[in-house]
C-alpha cells in the first residue's frame, strides 16, 4: 500500500471521525444545493493491491512507493468540476485491506453512496478478495450504490495473470463497471473518479 498525508482513524472513532466536511462515516450522498454536492466513496481490497496509491494519485496528483499499510481507514475528499456546470465532493474512505481488519469494513461502507473494490492484475488472490467484497457490498450496500471493479498496477502488464477480459465479465455479471489503472503512471486514475461521477444521480433542487 501506498502512504503519505493521510489520516487514520482508529475504528472506535470511526463514527465521528473526518475531516473537509465530513460529520459522520455513515453519511452518503448529500445535497448541498442543486449545483453542489457530495458522496461517500470506499475502497475495498487486499492489502497491497495500491488503494492508497489510487487514492492519493486522484487527491495529490502523488505517487509515494514507500509501502506502510492502512491501519482502520484513512479519509481524504476531493472535488470534481463536472460538465454540467455541478461541483461534486468525494469523501473518500480508504480501508484497511489485512484480514483483521475485515470486520470494521461495513462501518466505513455502510451509507456509501459509491464503492471502488480493487485488486492487483499480478494477484489471482487479490481478485479473489475482490469478488468477495462485491459479494458482501450486494448483501449490505445501498440499492443504489454505484461499483466500480478496478484491476490497478496495469504497469505491470507484463507479470499479469488476472486477465481483462475475465475481470470485464465479472463486473458486468454484478452490474458493475471495470477500468484498469495504475497508480504508478496515474493511467485511468481521474477517468475511474469521472466515470463514478457520470453515474451518480445528480440533486434536485427543493
Amino acid at each position: 500500500m501506498c502512504y503519505a498525508l493521510m489520516q487514520h482513524f482508529p475504528p472506535h472513532l470511526a463514527t465521528n471521525a473526518g475531516s473537509g466536511g465530513l460529520n459522520n462515516v455513515s453519511s452518503g450522498s448529500s445535497d448541498i444545493d442543486s449545483k453542489n454536492f457530495r458522496v461517500k466513496l470506499v475502497l475495498l481490497g487486499d492489502s497491497g493491491v495500491g488503494k492508497s496509491c489510487i487514492v492519493l494519485r486522484f487527491v495529490r496528483g502523488q505517487f509515494d512507493p514507500t509501502s506502510k499499510v492502512t491501519v482502520g481507514a484513512s479519509f481524504l475528499s476531493q472535488t470534481l468540476a463536472l460538465e454540467d456546470s455541478t461541483t461534486l465532493k468525494f469523501e473518500i474512505w480508504d480501508t484497511a485491506g489485512q484480514e483483521r481488519y475485515a470486520a470494521l469494513a461495513p462501518l466505513y461502507y455502510r451509507g456509501a453512496g459509491a464503492a471502488i473494490v480493487v485488486y492487483d492484475i499480478t494477484s489471482p488472490e487479490s481478485f479473489n478478495k475482490a469478488q468477495y467484497w462485491v459479494k458482501e457490498l450486494q448483501k449490505h450496500g445501498g440499492p443504489d450504490m454505484i461499483m466500480a471493479l478496478v484491476g490497478n498496477k496495469a504497469d505491470l502488464h507484463e507479470n499479469r495473470i488476472v486477465s481483462s477480459q475475465e475481470a470485464q465479465e465479472y463486473a458486468e455479471k454484478n452490474s458493475m463497471f471495470f477500468i484498469e489503472t495504475s497508480a504508478k503512471t496515474a493511467d485511468n486514475i481521474n477517468q475511474l473518479f469521472e466515470e463514478i461521477a457520470k453515474r451518480l444521480p445528480r440533486p434536485t433542487s427543493s
